[in-house]
């Protein structure tokens, strides 16, 4: 796996790549909040299909943060980390989880990236957030994490690997870039426009997500002009983790179909 990084706005956005021969368009996946690129490392197995790309956004992993405020200058600015990664690899495809699915929606809506086709999974057009939660990033941020990684929140099953893992990834983020993040998905709300973006569309969810519901899919399926329902059984928010296998297959289906 190749490590790289895009200058673009006086900073750099570091990204992982893999093509182990893939054919069809390069894939450019995004993360979540207080998230990074491992998240996805499960989907490196597809880069014999299509090339893989995840990033970091700006402030996570190892990328360089960005001096913004939570809400739509931290979305913009994390779209400009997507497009600069997009340019670099040429990806097309755009893959995007709970933040990153609105970052995406974002960047269709607002930028002339040519887009093959979006994968929004575990996402929505409306991305409110618990007040409580907002309030726990705020002053106690163990019970912030302590609570996102409850029962049928980013994980279905009690995987201590699993669970421990996302929430070392949570802490190494820290709690201003993880505030900032649910701060800006709060504030997110584009179901006035989401159904003008026409690109092939996979709304992706686990079964059991409770953090985006499969209602927030199904209304990304209803009001998007060209959008599918997938679900991914026995998973919750973070379904690239839990069932990597069956969320792999969900997204090759589709792109076959749509792309290739």
């Amino acid at each position: 796996m190749e490590r790289a990084s895009a200058d673009h706005h006086g900073r750099e956005t570091a990204y992982r790549y893999r093509d182990a021969g893939g054919e069809g368009p390069t894939v450019l996946c995004v993360h979540g909040s207080g998230g990074a690129h491992g998240v996805w490392r499960g989907q490196f197995r597809l880069a014999s299909d299509y090339p893989m790309v995840a990033l970091d956004l700006s402030g996570h992993g190892d990328s360089d943060d960005v001096d913004a405020d939570a809400g739509y200058e931290t979305l913009s600015a994390y779209v400009d980390d997507v497009v600069a990664v997009a340019e670099a690899t040429d990806a097309s495809v755009l893959v995007g989880n709970s933040l990153g699915g609105a970052v995406a929606l974002t960047l269709a809506l607002e930028r002339d990236l040519e887009l093959d086709a979006l994968v929004l999974a575990g996402t929505g057009a409306k991305l409110a957030v618990l007040s409580d939660l907002l309030s726990w990033l705020d002053d106690d941020f163990d019970r912030a994490v302590s609570f996102l990684h409850g029962e049928d929140k980013l994980f279905h099953a009690d995987d201590e690997r699993l669970v421990e893992g996302s929430k070392e990834a949570m802490y190494d983020a820290g709690q201003a870039v993880t505030r900032r993040d649910f701060l800006s998905c709060h504030t997110f709300d584009v179901r006035d426009e989401v159904g003008e973006i026409s690109v092939p569309t996979l709304a992706l969810v686990g079964e059991y997500d409770r953090l985006t519901p499969p209602s927030y899919h199904e209304y990304l399926a209803e009001t998007m002009p060209d959008c599918e329902l997938g679900t991914v059984g026995d998973a919750a928010h973070l379904a690239m983790l839990e069932r990597p296998a069956a969320f792999n297959e969900a997204v090759k289906s589709f792109l076959d179909r749509r792309v290739a």
